[in-house]
């Protein structure tokens, strides 16, 4: 019986070497918390002098609390996403050239994160909506997603989107795609009053 359980032991520890291999331990890749996304529904916003669109149910519209003075910008809150659209809006009276410049600069100062920009035309004859999406891609970036829109006469708005939370949109790019198929949904339903 003895030499049975000694037999057995030497068994167990040589299977128990073997199967140890020559491997090295390898670390793992990070890893970040899953993100439930809710479903699509929206929701139309008429109180606004200048325009009106259609934004997303589990969000908020709140106006532009660091600029008090101007009446017509707003804000779409994302609070489970800490994540907010700023929307500023300018009549055009002979200036649109101006406008498009300062959305152009914004954009720009980007640039020393940003891997890459791509921008997405905006044209809507019915509406009368004409303007340029901008997606920036890289890790640090601090606004993913900007745009502008225009009838090129009398209105001009600009959005970008900003979330209040350190820029690694590796983690974040489930929600900003999430957000962006919202951004798409506001400019296909804006319309100018």
């Amino acid at each position: 019986m003895k030499k049975l359980t000694s037999s057995l032991t030497l068994s167990l520890l040589l299977l128990a070497l073997c199967s140890c291999g020559s491997r090295h331990p390898q670390p793992k890749p990070r890893g970040y918390f899953r993100i439930d996304l809710p479903e699509k529904q929206y929701v139309r916003l008429d109180t606004m002098r200048y325009y009106a669109f259609e934004y997303p149910v589990y969000s908020t519209i709140t106006p532009d609390y660091l600029s008090p003075d101007e009446k017509d910008w707003a804000n779409v809150e994302f609070p489970s996403f800490k994540g907010t659209i700023h929307l500023s809006y300018k009549a055009v009276n002979n200036n649109l050239r101006e406008y498009l410049e300062d959305a152009y600069t914004m954009i720009t100062k980007h640039i020393t994160k940003a891997t890459g920009i791509r921008d997405s035309v905006v044209i809507n004859r019915d509406r009368r909506v004409y303007g340029l999406v901008y997606f920036l891609d890289g890790e640090g970036v601090a606004s993913p997603l900007q745009f502008y829109l225009t009838d090129s006469t009398n209105h001009f708005m600009r959005g970008s989107l900003y979330f209040n939370v350190y820029p690694n949109n590796d983690s974040l790019q489930p929600v900003i795609d999430f957000i962006t198929d919202d951004v798409r949904h506001l400019i296909n339903t804006l319309e100018w009053k």
